[in-house]
Formats: C-alpha cells, sequence, structure tokens
C-alpha cells in the first residue's frame, strides 16, 4: 500500500524552485562569461555531470543520515542537480548537441508542470487514511526523539493521531506515539520564522482577502473569454459568409490556440464554482479549487509562452505566479486557523 507523506509535496516544489533557479543563474552565468569550457583538448565536462553527481550525493545523504537537516540537504543537493541536468536537456535530444535547442525551455517546462501537477494530485485527492496519519505522526515522533520537535509539527502528529482514532484506529498505538511525542524535546521552529519573515516582506495592501475575489474574477473572466472565442473561431472560421469577413484566433500557432482552449475550459471548471461558493461556504475547497485553477491558468499559458518565446516569457509567467501566490497564501491561513489536517 502507498503511504502519502506529509513532507512530500512541499519537498517537492522546494526541490523544483532549487532546479528552476539553477537554470536561470546557470544560462546567466553563461551568458555573461562567454560559455566557457570545463576540460581541456578533446574532454569537456558538461554541466549536467555535475548535476548527477549531485543527485547521486543528494540519493546517499537521504539513505544514510535522518532527520529534518537531511531533508532539506537532499532537496537542495537535488534540486541543484536536476537544474544543471535539466539544462542540457537539448544536447540530449539533438543529433548534433545543440545546447541551443528551441525547444529546450519548452521541454523543460513541461516536465517541471507535470512534477508539479503530479505532486498537488497526490496530496489533494484524499483526505489522509488511517495508515497514512498513523505512518506520518510516527514519522513525526521519530525526528522529535533524534533532534527535538518545534510545536507546529508537534501539533500536526496530534492532529494525525485524532483523525486515526477517529477512523477506529488501534488506541494502544496510538498511546505509543503520544508516548514519544510526550518525550521529544522542544526545540524552535526556525522554517517558521523565516516563513514569517518572509510573509512580513509582502505589503500589507496584497494581504487583503480581496486580492482572492481579484484573481478569481479575472480567472473566470480570462477563461471565458478564451472559451467564447474558441468556439466563435470554431463556427465562423470554418465557413466563409457573403456579406461580412470574420476571423477569431486565440493564436496565430494552430496548436497553441488548441492548449489555450483547453486550457480555458479546465480553468472555468475549477474557478467558477469556487467564486460562486466561496462567500456561501465556510470550507477550504472553494479556495483550493481556486488554487488548482490560477496552477492550470499559468502553467498552461505559461507553456505557450515559452513554446512561442522562450525564456522571454518569465514575465508573463512572473505576473501569473503573483495570483497563485495570492491564493496560496490566504488558503495557508484558513487552514492554520482551522488546523486542517493534510498530507
Amino acid at each position: 500500500m502507498v503511504v502519502r507523506s506529509i513532507y512530500g509535496t512541499t519537498s517537492v516544489e522546494w526541490f523544483l524552485i532549487f532546479a528552476i533557479g539553477t537554470i536561470l543563474v546557470t544560462r546567466l552565468c553563461l551568458q555573461l562569461t562567454g560559455y566557457p569550457q570545463v576540460g581541456g583538448g578533446t574532454l569537456h565536462i558538461a554541466h549536467a555531470l555535475w548535476g548527477g553527481a549531485l543527485m547521486m550525493l543528494a540519493l546517499v545523504i537521504n539513505w544514510l543520515f535522518l532527520g529534518p537537516a537531511t531533508r532539506i540537504t537532499t532537496i537542495v543537493m537535488g534540486g541543484i542537480g536536476f537544474g544543471l541536468f535539466l539544462d542540457e536537456i537539448g544536447k540530449f535530444i539533438t543529433k548534433d548537441n545543440d545546447y541551443f535547442y528551441g525547444p529546450s525551455a519548452e521541454i523543460m517546462y513541461i516536465l517541471v508542470v507535470l512534477v508539479l501537477l503530479i505532486s498537488r494530485l497526490v496530496r489533494d485527492v484524499k483526505t489522509p487514511t488511517v495508515a497514512e496519519a498513523m505512518a506520518n505522526a510516527a514519522t513525526i515522533a521519530a525526528d522529535g526523539i533524534s533532534h527535538g520537535l518545534p510545536a507546529r509539527r508537534r501539533r500536526q502528529a496530534v492532529g494525525f493521531l485524532e483523525v486515526a482514532a477517529a477512523q477506529g484506529a488501534d488506541p494502544t498505538a496510538i498511546g505509543h506515539i503520544r508516548g514519544l511525542l510526550e518525550a521529544s524535546a522542544e526545540t524552535p521552529d526556525r522554517l517558521m520564522r523565516l516563513r514569517d519573515q518572509a510573509a512580513g516582506l509582502i505589503p500589507r495592501v496584497f494581504r487583503s482577502p480581496h486580492w482572492v475575489s481579484v484573481v478569481g474574477w479575472l480567472l473566470v473572466a480570462s477563461s471565458a473569454y478564451t472559451l467564447v472565442i474558441g468556439v466563435l473561431a470554431w463556427i465562423f472560421n470554418s465557413r466563409g459568409t457573403d456579406e461580412v469577413d470574420l476571423y477569431f484566433e486565440i493564436s496565430r500557432n494552430a496548436t497553441a490556440s488548441w492548449i489555450l482552449f483547453v486550457s480555458g475550459i479546465v480553468t472555468l471548471g475549477f474557478s467558477l464554482p469556487a467564486m460562486l461558493a466561496r462567500r456561501r461556504i465556510d470550507r477550504a475547497w472553494p479556495l483550493r479549487s481556486l488554487r488548482m485553477a490560477a496552477l492550470v491558468f499559468t502553467l498552461t499559458n505559461a507553456l505557450v509562452d515559452f513554446a512561442l518565446e522562450g525564456f522571454g516569457a518569465l514575465l508573463n509567467l512572473g505576473i501569473g505566479l503573483f495570483g497563485l501566490a495570492v491564493i496560496s497564501y490566504h488558503l495557508g491561513r484558513q487552514n492554520s486557523a482551522r488546523n486542517h489536517i493534510r498530507i
């Protein structure tokens, strides 16, 4: 039986952040230094090899050691290694080892999006089972025995035990895990302290819940517009008229038009019910649905931008990620206020 980890989705997201950052920094450094080669004579040590070495070391460290510091180390090393490896994808798929192969940015983007979407779907597909709740509580307790626990992690473990107890888990096993938690030393929550400091840098105006409404209705409007234009293009562009010449298009690229049209359907399906229900339902699912809509819309539109403009699409991607960050920020606050337990 597959058991999801409480650390899984966050680890994947930070892994991808370090990978993307590595790609951008590598491209910038190579451009500024004139694309130097490491080696001599007939040798060229590509940075994909350094990436592979870092990913190997991340695996070995993860196998050899336990604890939060190990997880953070492997995430950083693995993310940087994956970024160095992925940056040279053009060399691996072209006969002439073309580092500047045009669709490289698009391929990188698709891989990152697939990994991110899969991690989100795995997290949000269902609430924790008894086995998952017990296993994650025990994992947190094991961390506490070896390295101590911050209050936040202790509350998460207790919440998992309550979920397991409500679903009929063995009270004896729950008692043993509670004993381990009680025996764990109290440690400061450095990660939450850093997160709070980072959140403090966000201008107060962007913390207002009104931004959720702004972003949500913009998602509804833009996806509906894309859907309408796509339908009109299918109706009118397939036949001519004698009275007036009408032509509708989402994009000048036919493949891009289909991608954007499907994205509009999916985004509207997630965003419109969420916005209609957000004010009437005191639950987390409208915000989660809205976040999924923002994720699909942002990443799919960025896919088209990367395909047509390459790395010039970073500005539009940044704008989309701003909307996604607004929704995620308020969803995180709502989950914290209500003590939602999720993998």
